[in-house]
């Protein structure tokens, strides 16, 4: 017995120390402060007065620096909690006006403070400064101190500080002990997967219902109340409050919930009215309304016991929960992303009843603060506390307070399923101050409920630049760029809600080796079959405008996922309406639609919409302009002085002149401008409106919930053939897989080549057969090499430049920038697919997107 309790003398005594928070060390100068901060605390972690001191001043003794050593101490700590890092200061602390400066900059970065106080005797401290050369004071400033610390250590529970240690005694001082303790919402290991239930308000019969729809087994007790549910599949469940008052049975949701948790079926975070009731059952007074006089009058049915057990679970239930890594958080009323995993008055506060601007709206209720349209977190946020009539994404957060209680429903998200799960009221139990009914959806409203505002979408997100995580890596584009892109997308593009990609800039092949030619595809099959890309496609290149098709079944697909009112779009590259005439756009819209319906895609796809990677064609469709300002005009041009220029030499030769070199040159100019005005004219053909257009599709690019960059290129073809089968204004693309590492397959596809540019074609593009995401030794394969023929590269480098000379420079080409530029956009396309398929928020989407943008105002060679 005696040696038990001996072992249990030498135990060490713990001090708890939050992991995220303010540590401030309390005791007179050689009370032996910097020697326990070594002893337990990291020195990063550790920021000193003296240390400031020296840093201001060169000498950690000049007195005279102490309001500047305290500015930059103070600001160094303000920095380390705003990261959410642990920060202990060296300091006496021991005069109220220090602490207090240093608590309210651990309050409003809503960190909790712990004051760990070292008292040694006065002796001790004295003989300590002595033996030290750098402490010349005298006796009466330990005395001062002292006097300092006994007084203050009366009323530090009433400055702010959470946690007050009193060390007696060096022995007492070396033989503790410090623990780290993670935050209280920090529940990170926990990864589900898990069942959000929303606000149950005393609805019991529901929430049972609603629990045996996700798959619970309830467990009930003699009297056949259900106290508890367990999931066969081991998935659990949480509660974002607000599961008492309005409602029948408060208790009984009480005593299943209580049961569930107890049994570590459930979690639960405290509801605003769940706070009201532990006030009452403390203390017996509170304002009995909103419901809690059903609450307490039901209660008091109840046993003493289970009233107990009611105040004990609601008054120990934590503000909010951060699951699953960090990717998940429960508040009842939301929570911003500086909140997370923060403890404060201020953060309990937003987790119970959110923000507002404190006025009242026309119903008396509390005009609310739309934290959600502003949130840019990482976690997934669900919450409820202010009821709506359905479900609804805003970005990455979610409301599951449906309205049960006022004849709404009780609705439940599967998660990471994404899934969400009710059942219907069985009457309203309580009539609502505001209305339960559906809104007319807002113009601004896109998708599976997520809500933009089409006028600041990502603009105060990007205006220092975008720095974009693919799953490739990181992308980045400067400020300059970034604003310019927004500046486009905001006057220029399309709805920014049909904007779910934009196609990367697509390289050159390698400069050709033969002296003749700029490109050749034997450059391009030796490129991928040294980057370890064995098989390769290669598509005919249609000399039209790219552009990105998104097609909607019908208008209530289009409301629902992108726009109301359009069933579709057309743009280009760079965002905007392919077509300046909207009634052009609709029809081409109405064919293309028509197409995907012909060809059976919607349902084979399991799809309202689709997204379609191509070329509209013909060139002069988009590039009317274009071809008459800077190239018709240059062949007219030609044509018109050339002749003269003929003449005058022939007149020249008659009169004796030698100019024959100039005369064949002319003569040569000639031919070369003939060719040159042919390869446009080959591209450009009458239309009126969608009359004689057509759309080449090469990808498809996403359909709801799913992205198709996976898939290999012989399947991309597979439905741009069903689509071009249905007669409409769909053209197939030829094809042909080429193995770059047989000669006689590269040699089949090259006289292909040669064959198509012969007779007029552009020329073709070789992709990794795998697809968009197919990888090489290095990483991820460029998406796509161009091999131009060389009577297209006329309209490229002028009519001449196929003279020797001219085509010897033109060869130094330097790819390497381009190849680069269209790597990185091909990651961001990737990423912007993955991103709309996974149902992220579109600010979200438009990261990659406007980075894409941003990236075409890089410096490049156009002609490249």
């Amino acid at each position: 017995m005696n040696e038990s309790n001996d072992e249990a003398a030498r135990e060490p005594r713990v001090l708890g120390v939050p992991r995220m928070g303010l540590v401030l060390l309390v005791g007179v100068s050689g009370s032996g402060k910097s020697t326990f901060a070594a002893r337990h605390f990291q020195p990063t972690q550790v920021i000193g007065s003296d240390f400031c001191r020296g840093m201001v001043s060169d000498d950690e003794n000049d007195q005279s620096a102490t309001a500047d050593a305290f500015a930059l101490l103070g600001t160094v700590v303000d920095i380390r909690l705003r990261r959410g890092l642990l920060t202990v200061v060296d300091a006496t602390n021991v005069q109220r006006k220090a602490r207090d400066q240093l608590v309210r900059i651990a309050k409003d970065n809503d960190v909790l403070t712990t004051a760990i106080v070292l008292d040694v005797p006065e002796v001790v401290a004295r003989e300590r400064n002595r033996v030290r050369p750098d402490r010349d004071f005298g006796d009466h400033v330990i005395r001062r101190q002292r006097r300092d610390l006994k007084e203050g250590l009366k009323r530090m529970s009433r400055e702010g500080i959470r946690r007050t240690y009193v060390l007696q005694g060096q022995e007492e001082i070396d033989s503790v002990r410090v623990e780290l303790e993670r935050p209280w919402p920090e529940r990170t290991e926990l990864t589900g997967p898990f069942d959000i239930v929303g606000d149950v308000h005393g609805c019991r019969s529901e929430l049972e219902s609603l629990l045996g729809e996700l798959g619970f087994e309830l467990r009930r007790d003699d009297l056949g109340r259900p106290v508890g549910a367990r999931h066969p599949e081991g998935r659990t469940a949480v509660f974002v409050g607000d599961l008492v008052d309005r409602g029948p049975d408060s208790p009984g949701v009480l005593r299943l919930v209580m049961g569930m948790v107890a049994d570590g079926d459930a979690l639960c975070v405290p509801g605003n009215h769940e706070n009201k009731l532990v006030r009452y059952l403390s203390t017996g007074k509170g304002r009995l309304t909103h419901g809690l006089a059903e609450t307490v009058e039901q209660l008091g049915r109840e046993s003493e016991e289970f009233r107990k057990e009611v105040l004990e679970f609601c008054d120990g239930l934590v503000s909010h929960l951060v699951l699953d890594g960090g990717d998940l958080v429960v508040a009842h009323a939301g929570l911003k992303e500086e909140y997370h995993n923060r403890a404060s008055g201020r953060v309990r506060s937003f987790a119970l009843y959110g923000e507002t601007t404190g006025e009242t709206d026309e119903f008396g209720l509390p005009v609310r603060l739309p934290w959600a349209r502003d949130y840019r977190g990482r976690a997934t946020v669900v919450y409820g506390h202010v009821p709506t009539h359905r479900a609804e994404w805003i970005n990455r957060t979610i409301c599951l307070d449906t309205g049960c209680v006022f004849g709404g429903r009780l609705t439940a998200l599967r998660y990471p399923e994404r899934e969400i799960v009710d059942v219907d009221a069985e009457r309203t139990w309580y009539e609502p101050v505001r209305p339960l009914v559906e809104t007319q959806p807002r113009p601004e409203e896109r998708g599976t409920g997520q809500v933009i505002d089409i006028n600041d979408v990502g603009v105060a997100d990007h205006h220092a630049g975008l720095v974009v995580e693919t799953g490739y890596g990181t992308v980045r584009a400067d400020s300059e760029s970034a604003v310019a892109a927004l500046e486009v997308m905001s006057r220029f593009s399309v709805d920014p809600r049909w904007l779910l990609y934009l196609p990367p800039t697509m390289a050159p092949a390698p400069t050709a080796a033969d002296p003749g030619l700029l490109e050749h595809p034997d450059e391009a099959f030796a490129a991928y079959r040294g980057s370890g890309v064995g098989e390769v496609v290669c598509q005919e290149k249609h000399m039209g405008s790219r552009a990105v098709a998104v097609l909607c079944r019908d208008e209530a697909a289009a409301a629902r996922c992108f726009v109301p009112g359009e069933p579709g779009t057309v743009y280009t590259r760079t965002g905007r309406p392919f077509f300046r005439d909207p009634e052009v756009q609709a029809e081409v819209v109405d064919r293309l639609r028509r197409a995907v319906t012909d060809a059976g895609l919607w349902d084979r796809l399991g799809t309202d919409w689709l997204a379609l990677d191509g070329e509209m064609l013909p060139w002069s469709a988009k590039a009317h302009a274009l071809i008459r300002e800077q190239y018709a005009s240059v062949g007219a041009a030609a044509r018109a002085s050339l002749p003269a220029a003929s003449a005058a030499l022939a007149a020249a030769a008659d009169r004796g002149v030698d100019v024959g070199g100039l005369a064949a040159t002319i003569a040569r100019r000639t031919e070369q401008t003939e060719a040159f005005s042919q390869v446009y004219r080959r591209y450009t053909w009458d239309t009126e409106g969608a009359d004689g257009l057509r759309f080449a599709p090469f990808a498809l690019l996403a359909t709801e919930g799913r992205e198709y960059t996976e898939a290999d290129h012989l399947w991309h073809m597979g439905v741009a053939e069903q689509l071009a089968g249905t007669g409409g204004m769909v053209q197939a693309t030829r094809y042909r897989v080429v193995d770059t590492t047989d000669p006689a397959s590269c040699s089949a596809a090259a006289d292909w080549w040669r064959e198509m540019v012969d007779q007029g074609g552009e020329g073709m593009v070789v992709k990794p057969l795998l697809g968009a995401r197919a990888r090489g030794r290095k990483g991820l394969a460029l998406p796509g090499l161009k091999v131009r023929g060389p009577e297209y590269l006329r309209i490229i480098y002028g009519a001449d430049y196929t003279d020797p000379e001219r085509i010897a420079v033109l060869k130094d080409r330097r790819l390497g920038r381009k190849n680069g530029l269209a790597m990185r956009e091909h990651k961001l396309g990737l990423e912007a697919l993955t991103r709309q398929a996974a149902g992220e928020p579109l600010w979200r989407v438009h990261e990659p997107v406007f980075a894409v943008l941003a990236l075409e105002t890089e410096p490049v060679d156009p002609r490249l």
